[in-house]
């Protein structure tokens, strides 16, 4: 059994929300999607990223892997017609983060594009665990040596990213499968989550049996100073 919670905020600096979400309970697949482009740009974006998941999967019997990557593919191919159709957007794209958990095999599988992120706490660990890796700058700058973790946090380009949604026309998905195990907690998230609460917190707010536990996460970026978009959604497996 899963219990599902979301929570998005527009956060204190920013004069709209580019960021979206999408819970398909009846499927129970998952998605937070961080717009960018500009003025109304990266809002459409976003909602095109969640509402191709929604139109592609909620019906479906079953959702695999595979099923995750094409819906991020024919995002990608939307946005990208979209753009075409408004040469003003030019641009624009999306973040996406997905994640299908199968109840009756006790496996989950995800597809991934950019910097919003998926993590897992598993039962009994107090130690959060990354499964995506951020296409950005920095983050290959972090693998090479080149910068420490903590360096990557404050770098003046953390925000660019080699891999969106939208940005290419052969668009890369990073994809793949994990067991699941109850009492596991999944967490996706946008990048406005991560700028504002460790890793730590981030435990804390989890295990810490709040009635929301996304909401629990998104007031916390809004209490050190919220300066993003932030959105989060909390899978906990019964």
């Amino acid at each position: 059994m899963q219990q599902v919670y979301e929570a998005t905020d527009v956060g204190l600096v920013r004069k709209g929300n580019e960021d979206n979400l999408a819970v398909l309970e009846n499927v129970h697949v998952y998605a937070v999607a961080d717009g960018m482009g500009g003025e109304a740009a990266g809002d459409v974006a976003s909602q095109m990223l969640v509402d191709t998941v929604r139109e592609m999967l909620c019906g479906r019997e079953s959702v695999g892997e595979d099923d995750l990557c094409q819906a991020v593919i024919q995002a990608n191919r939307a946005i990208r017609q979209y753009v075409v159709e408004h040469p003003g957007c030019e641009g624009m794209g999306t973040t996406a983060t997905l994640l299908h958990i199968d109840d009756q095999s006790d496996s989950g599988s995800w597809a991934h594009v950019g910097d919003s992120r998926l993590y897992v706490l598993r039962q009994g660990s107090m130690v959060l665990e990354q499964i995506t890796r951020d296409h950005s700058y920095v983050e290959d700058l972090v693998r090479e040596g080149t910068i420490t973790p903590e360096e990557a946090k404050t770098h003046p380009q953390r925000n660019m990213l080699t891999r969106a949604v939208g940005a290419l026309e052969n668009l890369p998905v990073d994809s793949g499968q994990l067991a699941v195990h109850g009492g596991d907690i999944f967490l996706l998230a946008t990048d406005g989550l991560m700028k504002h609460v460790p890793d730590e917190e981030i435990v804390r707010l989890l295990r810490a049996g709040t009635e929301n536990p996304a909401r629990a996460l998104v007031d916390a970026a809004l209490s050190d100073g919220g300066t993003d978009n932030v959105t989060a959604v909390v899978v906990s497996l019964l």
